[in-house]
């Protein structure tokens, strides 16, 4: 019996369980946060730290992973995964007092499908243009070509 409780202590010390950690869609949640919202693709919680804790947070937590970009803005940081995880971006709030809001959002179809389309459609829109500027510039140089022969005919 003895053996037996020295080796669940060594064993319950060196492994140690995940002692209650979260995550939502693989990015690790912030203990003690408080859930406003949760679905299937969206996690919204209130978090009693400063802005600069959690940023320090998630930076650690996500230390060494590829294509994540953070970006500052005036109301907000955003943290946003370039890859193929689960998750799509991070954006946690700047308030006043040290409750932020964090948000962990999943890729929808509907933001891939209007990005693809937007840039079909502006590909599209630029050709256009050059074409239009193209056949102008063809049609003047043209004319000026034209005047040109037939002053040198005369």
């Amino acid at each position: 019996m003895r053996r037996f409780l020295v080796f669940f202590f060594i064993a319950f010390f060196l492994f140690p369980l995940p002692g209650g950690a979260e995550d939502f869609l693989g990015v690790p949640v912030l203990p003690d946060a408080k859930t406003l919202s949760k679905s299937d693709s969206r996690l919204e919680m209130r978090v009693a730290l400063s802005h600069d804790e959690i940023i320090a947070f998630y930076k650690k937590a996500l230390k060494g992973s590829k294509d994540i970009k953070y970006r500052e803005w005036s109301q907000a940081t955003y943290i946003e995964d370039d890859g193929n995880r689960p998750w799509h971006s991070i954006t946690i709030s700047k308030n006043d007092g040290n409750a932020n809001t964090v948000v962990i959002a999943k890729d929808n179809w509907t933001w891939i499908i209007g990005t693809l389309i937007l840039r079909y459609v502006g590909v599209f829109v630029v050709l256009i243009v050059l074409f239009i500027a193209m056949a102008v510039s063809g049609g003047i140089i043209s004319r000026s070509v034209k005047k040109v022969t037939a002053k040198k005919a005369e």
